[in-house]
C-alpha cells in the first residue's frame, strides 16, 4: 500500500510550510506529496496569509525535493486552458526529473471563481472530456508533428506539442463519485482513479463501475491504479487523537467513521480494509500542516506495518 501526504493549502499555508511538509515527506519515506487546486478557504480557516498556485507550489518543490512524486488532486479545468497547462505541467515534470502526476478534475467550488474572477461555466464536464483529450494529445505527439484539435469548447490549429515532459507518460488521475461520465472519462483517459472521502460501501461500488467501464473500453481493468482519498488523525492513545481532532475542527467519531483516526493499529486495519476492495494507494489528507509529529507517527507506525 502506497502512502501518499495531501495537503489543503488554501485553508492557510504559505510555499514555506509546504516546502517543510514536502521535505518532511520525502524524509519519513513516503511515497508523494500532492496538494488540492484552491483559491479560497473553506468553512471555519482564516486562509491566511492567502493562496498560493498548485503548479507554482509543484514548480518549487521539484528543485527542492529529491525522490517524492509530486501532484494535483485535483487541478480544476476551469482555471487554465488546456494548452497551457500541458505546457505548465510538462515543465514542472522535466523541472523535477520526471516525478510529477496530474490530477484532473471538472472544477466545483462557484464561490472561488466569483471571488477571482474566474469564468465558471455551466457544462465543465464536457470541457474536461475535451481537456483530457488535449492534454495527452498535446503530449503524445511525436516531436517534429504538429496536434491540431476542433472541440466544442476548444480549438487548436497545427501546435508543436512542445514541451515535452521527462516522463514517456505523465500518470493522469481521473478521479469523483459521479455513477457514469466519471468512469468512462477515467476508463478512457486516467492510469489512476481516486475516490475521495468515501465510505467503504461507496468505494466498492464505484471501483467496481470504473472496472466495468474500463472492460468495456477495452482495457483490461487492472490497468488502473485504484486509490482513496482520506483525512487522516492518528494518536498513540485517545487523548492525542482527541487533540488532532480538535486542532483542525472535526470530531473523533465523525473522523473514525468517515476517514482513518485512531490509534495506529485501527488505522491499519481500516485500511488493510479498503486494500481488500482494490485500493493500492491511500492519499493522507494532512489538515494540520504545523503537526510534523503526526507525520512522523504515521510513517514509523502506520506506514511501516503496511510495508
Amino acid at each position: 500500500m502506497d502512502l501518499r501526504i495531501f495537503t489543503e493549502p488554501q485553508q492557510g499555508a504559505d510555499y514555506d510550510t509546504l516546502l517543510t511538509v514536502a521535505r518532511a515527506t520525502e524524509d519519513l519515506g513516503f511515497d508523494a506529496f500532492f496538494r488540492s487546486d484552491h483559491y479560497l478557504r473553506m468553512g471555519s480557516a482564516d486562509g491566511l496569509p492567502g493562496p498560493t498556485d498548485a503548479w507554482i507550489t509543484l514548480a518549487g518543490l521539484a528543485r527542492e525535493t529529491r525522490r517524492i512524486r509530486l501532484g494535483t488532486l485535483m487541478t480544476a479545468g476551469t482555471f487554465r486552458l488546456p494548452g497551457v497547462l500541458a505546457i505548465q505541467v510538462a515543465q514542472v515534470d522535466r523541472m523535477s526529473g520526471g516525478r510529477v502526476e496530474l490530477g484532473l478534475g471538472a472544477g466545483w467550488f462557484e464561490e472561488e471563481h466569483r471571488a477571482y474572477g474566474i469564468p465558471f461555466p455551466k457544462e465543465r464536464f464536457g470541457r474536461l472530456e475535451e481537456q483530457l483529450e488535449i492534454v495527452t494529445g498535446l503530449w503524445g505527439t511525436e516531436v517534429g508533428k504538429t496536434f491540431s484539435y476542433e472541440g466544442e469548447y476548444y480549438r487548436l490549429d497545427e501546435s508543436p506539442a512542445l514541451p515535452k515532459p521527462a516522463q514517456a507518460r505523465i500518470p493522469v488521475l481521473v478521479g469523483g463519485h459521479g455513477a457514469s461520465r466519471t468512469p468512462r472519462l477515467a476508463a478512457r483517459f486516467a492510469d489512476e482513479f481516486n475516490i475521495p472521502f468515501a465510505s467503504l460501501e461507496d468505494t466498492e461500488r464505484q471501483f467496481g463501475r470504473v472496472r466495468a467501464a474500463a472492460e468495456a473500453a477495452g482495457r483490461p481493468a487492472d490497468a488502473l491504479v485504484y486509490s482513496n482519498a482520506l483525512v487522516v488523525c492518528v494518536g498513540k492513545g485517545d487523548a492525542e487523537v482527541a487533540r488532532r481532532a480538535a486542532a483542525i475542527g472535526r470530531d473523533v467519531a465523525e473522523l473514525k467513521a468517515d476517514g482513518l483516526a485512531g490509534s495506529p493499529a485501527e488505522v491499519v486495519d481500516k485500511i488493510g480494509r479498503y486494500g481488500a476492495l482494490g485500493s493500492t494507494r491511500i492519499y493522507l489528507q494532512v489538515l494540520d500542516l504545523d503537526d510534523l509529529d503526526h507525520l512522523e507517527l504515521i510513517s514509523a507506525q502506520v506506514q511501516r506495518q503496511l510495508g
